[in-house]
């Protein structure tokens, strides 16, 4: 696994020092520094699938540290895939000007050549389309803030009656002890009371019996 790690790490100093290269390329040479950068990039890829089935044949406590460098391979690998798209899609802007800058300078265009008109209104039309869907999209926006901060007030709001039922079942759950505890007095009361008229009727019995 190690000789497969370090082969597929140099394959990837290869790649980043071609894409330097394919940079600077012009003419036939793009296309060919464009293979050998591919084929170098299929290779990673296929290197890191096979790493990724040795990683679950090494010893346990190694297969942590080995599955991130694999992962770390594999990042890379994306890195320089998305570098190389990045570049294939800028040459082919360039291109792209350069075909127009070039169709434009031989056009020949007369005092009264209607392609002209017609193509500075088309420019128009889509310079307006353009502004539409920015002002469109700064709609969408504002919209969205709003619905967010809606959606903010409204947690807000939610969390102080949240805290509000607390306190009330709090002051509930004191209140029916309180009154628990009432009740309770209540009933000791009246048999003191009961106490109280039973002891002194007896007294009053016995000082009318034994004093008159």
């Amino acid at each position: 696994m190690e000789n497969l790690y370090h082969q597929t790490n140099k394959l990837i100093h290869e790649v980043q020092h071609d894409l330097g290269r394919l940079e600077k390329a012009m003419g036939r040479d793009i296309h060919l520094v464009e293979n050998e950068i591919q084929a170098r990039i299929d290779h990673i890829v296929s290197n890191c699938e096979r790493l990724e089935i040795l990683v679950n044949k090494e010893p346990p406590q190694r297969r942590p540290n080995a599955k991130l460098r694999v992962d770390q391979l594999k990042y890379d690998c994306q890195h320089l895939q998305a570098a190389m798209r990045n570049l294939q899609h800028r040459r082919y802007m360039r291109e792209e000007e350069d075909k127009e800058r070039e169709a434009l300078l031989s056009k020949r265009f007369t005092a009264n050549d209607q392609d002209t008109s017609i193509m500075i209104d088309a420019a128009l039309q889509h310079n307006t389309r353009l502004q539409q869907s920015n002002k469109d999209m700064d709609n969408l926006l504002g919209s969205g803030h709003s619905i967010i901060n809606n959606l903010k007030e409204q947690r807000i709001t939610l969390k102080g009656a949240h805290k509000k039922l607390l306190d009330l079942a709090n002051t509930l759950g004191l209140s029916n002890t309180v009154m628990r505890l009432i009740e309770k007095r209540t009933y000791q009361d009246k048999y003191i009371l009961f106490g109280g008229m039973i002891v002194t009727c007896i007294i009053m019995y016995l000082v009318v019996k034994y004093l008159t």
